[in-house]
């Protein structure tokens, strides 16, 4: 759920006119269905659908821990996308804007990018293995004969292999302030992560929580940090917290981070928020 700050941040890229600016856009977990929803035009509906259709107990409902999924990734891929607010799946297959899904492979814990992905079956394969939370979202996805976990378990944020792949100008949009994450600039995981992983793997990763972003945040604030490769760098991160936390379903809060989500991307692109 605190996918809701950066769909506020796409939307607000979207509508002020900057869509064609990205080449590619990178995302995984929640910033999965994001980044599709980016490159087909549908940014706006995305981001209303989060106080609208997510942030309710067909979405999320710890109620159903231990019998059903408590993340119902059926409730957003097969109602949210396909009925109340639909993709529109030839505008993304013709969008000149290119979306790397990124998963975690289960047998070795790495980050991948799904490519090759063709057909709207495809896409939602895709986006289910990269939302397949541990035991939260029900078991890992199988995709191509391989199974998938959340791809933030791997890889929290895409911006060393965006680097990789040879981006030159990097904007990476955040679902905390920068002084939420600095805590966890360790990336190591505990002994006690790593053992969780071996018995179901990923939960271990996922229980050290602001942790995992320690790699990938140290390039975002670090200037001369060799991994940047001379790519210039800029962060987006909500200008204040709304007191939601990855399982809220209080509409208020879940929507009020959506608006501050834009209100971040378009203080970054015009100006400072005062006031």
């Amino acid at each position: 759920m605190r996918g809701a700050y950066a769909a506020g941040m796409l939307d607000a890229l979207s509508s002020d006119g900057w869509r064609g600016a990205v080449d590619v856009i990178y995302g995984a977990s929640s910033g999965s269905f994001l980044a599709a929803c980016f490159a087909a035009g549908h940014a706006g509906p995305a981001a209303a659908g989060f106080s609208a259709d997510l942030a309710s107990p067909a979405f999320v409902d710890l109620r159903r821990f231990g019998r059903r999924p408590v993340l119902s990734l059926d409730h957003l891929v097969d109602h949210v996308l396909g009925v109340t607010r639909p993709m529109p799946w030839d505008a993304l297959a013709a969008s000149r804007t290119g979306v790397r899904i990124v998963a975690t492979a289960v047998d070795d814990l790495r980050a991948r990018t799904l490519d090759d992905l063709r057909t709207p079956d495809d896409w939602r394969s895709a986006l289910r293995a990269s939302a397949a939370i541990p035991i939260f979202a029900g078991p890992a996805v199988e995709h191509r004969g391989r199974f998938w976990i959340d791809g933030s378990i791997g890889e929290p944020l895409a911006l060393a292999r965006a680097v990789r792949d040879g981006a030159t100008h990097v904007l990476v949009l955040l679902s905390r302030p920068v002084s939420e994450l600095r805590p966890g600039t360790d990336a190591g995981l505990s002994w006690w992560a790593r053992a969780l992983d071996r018995a179901r793997p990923g939960l271990g990763s996922l229980a050290q929580g602001t942790r995992r972003y320690g790699a990938d945040l140290a390039m975002v604030t670090d200037p001369d940090h060799p991994d940047r490769a001379g790519a210039r760098v800029a962060a987006v991160e909500p200008w204040r917290g709304t007191g939601m936390g990855a399982l809220t379903v209080d509409p208020g809060p879940v929507g009020e981070a959506v608006r501050v989500g834009a209100e971040s991307m378009r203080a970054a692109l015009t100006g400072p928020i005062t006031g």
